[in-house]
């Protein structure tokens, strides 16, 4: 059987041990375009700040881990055609600019996305950077050391992430987003409005509600970034804009949604026999709505890299589809979040009804105990639980893990009143604090004269 992979990054990375250990005799061959495969781009922030000190852990694989699995991976090698009916790909050589044919049994695409990089005017301009790689990330790094002002466009995780790093680094950042919060996909306003403000707190600039218009500079380097209500002094600007999946390549010969993102069965295969897909190159299926969705995230590549290699020969594992469960550190706060957020189940159209507790997640008679904020949305005909964020300065982010398996088994938010947790005043209450956000959801009983009434 051969196997040709195209892409190794967490989905592509995940399909190709598991293949080579799942099935011994295969003839495997991946093909990569970069000079490194398999980098965790999740820790690009943690490198920047200087947290993470040796970027070799930053690395699932190597070539010669996978060689030593007897895969063989073609570096630096750009795939520039795919013939899904024949089972022939094309590929060049960058290095030598050579082209090559090869064949397949089983097509494995773990292309992943790449940054959405708008057509602005001075875009071209040096020092405007992107953040998705190794190479990336060691670019932004050396370009750091010389910049006072750095402007990061984009506020979702990454954007977030990396003004913290540069703000701990002692820059001047200015964090610019289109939409009037920060997070908006992620969180709702209760736990955003507290976000900026501890972003505010340590001095950066929150420029919400901006657009780019250009990009402005001297002798080449960006100095200004222009958007439609002011002017942001800028040595260095990260685009953060969001990203689309990379599937050009299968255009035409697969189903896809609108953006590009690959559709694919229970078994990760695409419309075209012997063709899977997995990562940020594929829509997922998100139980909270029941359809197919583009939620670009590590946990989800893996997950479907791993269920590739599982269904390369034969229906084995089903893919349970996802929450889209994230989380996320930004100075003292532990922040995680799962499913809808209340501001997407109305955006859906979507009958949502919400709790929310705030209070002491342990007993008061410990030494401390800081105080958690736990929001659930739930569909108000049906009670079932659609999503949750929390948030607090003690790491409580486990507990969204939970969350999302009640959302994965449609459970009801009066079941979550119930479960049992178990008490410990080092860890929580007697009522557990999932458990109180889900008894305040509890509808009124009626008594027996209201009954009959």
């Amino acid at each position: 059987m051969k196997v040709a992979v195209i892409g190794c990054t967490h989905a592509g990375t995940a399909a190709v041990v598991n293949t080579a250990k799942l099935y011994p005799d295969a003839e495997i061959t991946v093909y990569e375009r970069n000079d490194n495969i398999s980098f965790l781009s999740c820790g690009i922030a943690l490198y920047v700040g200087g947290v993470v000190n040796d970027p070799d852990g930053l690395f699932y694989s190597s070539p010669d881990q996978l060689a030593d699995l007897g895969v063989t991976t073609k570096m630096l090698h750009e795939v520039t055609a795919i013939d899904t009916d024949n089972k022939t790909l094309q590929a060049r050589d960058l290095t030598t600019g050579i082209e090559l044919t090869d064949t397949y049994d089983k097509l494995i695409m773990t292309t992943g996305s790449w940054p959405i990089v708008p057509k602005f005017e001075g875009i071209e301009l040096d020092n405007i950077l992107l953040c998705k790689n190794y190479n990336h990330s060691n670019t932004i790094i050396e370009k750091a050391q010389h910049a006072k002002n750095i402007v990061v466009v984009g506020a979702g995780y990454i954007g977030v992430e990396l003004v913290e790093a540069f703000q701990m680094n002692g820059k001047q950042v200015t964090l610019i987003d289109a939409e009037e919060r920060i997070l908006s996909k992620y969180l709702d306003p209760e736990f955003t409005d507290r976000t900026e403000a501890s972003l505010q707190e340590h001095g950066i600039e929150l420029a919400l509600s901006e657009k780019v218009v250009k990009f402005t500079g001297e002798h080449g380097k960006v100095t200004n970034v222009v958007t439609d209500k002011a002017t942001h002094e800028a040595d260095m600007v990260i685009l953060c804009i969001g990203f689309r999946p990379n599937t050009e390549l299968l255009k035409g010969q697969v189903d896809m949604l609108v953006n590009g993102a690959i559709l694919v069965d229970k078994y990760m295969q695409t419309s075209k026999k012997d063709v899977f897909a997995a990562g940020d190159s594929c829509a997922i299926f998100y139980n909270p709505t029941g359809k197919h969705a583009y939620i670009p995230l590590a946990t989800n590549a893996v997950r479907m890299g791993t269920l590739v290699a599982r269904n390369l020969v034969q229906p084995t594992n089903e893919y349970m589809g996802t929450q889209g469960t994230s989380g996320i550190k930004i100075y003292e706060d532990n922040i995680a979040g799962t499913g809808m957020t209340e501001t997407a189940a109305r955006e859906a159209g979507l009958n949502v009804e919400t709790s929310t507790m705030h209070d002491h997640y342990r007993p008061e008679f410990m030494p401390t105990h800081e105080t958690v904020t736990l929001k659930v949305v739930y569909e108000k005909e049906t009670r079932r639980i659609l999503g949750a964020q929390l948030m607090s300065k003690v790491d409580l982010t486990q507990s969204i893990n939970t969350i999302s398996v009640c959302i994965q088994n449609q459970m009801t938010v009066d079941q979550l009143a119930f479960i049992d947790f178990f008490f410990q005043p080092h860890y929580n209450k007697p009522w557990n604090y999932l458990n109180t956000v889900g008894l305040q959801a509890l509808a009124p009983i009626q008594t027996q004269q209201e009954v009959h009434a």
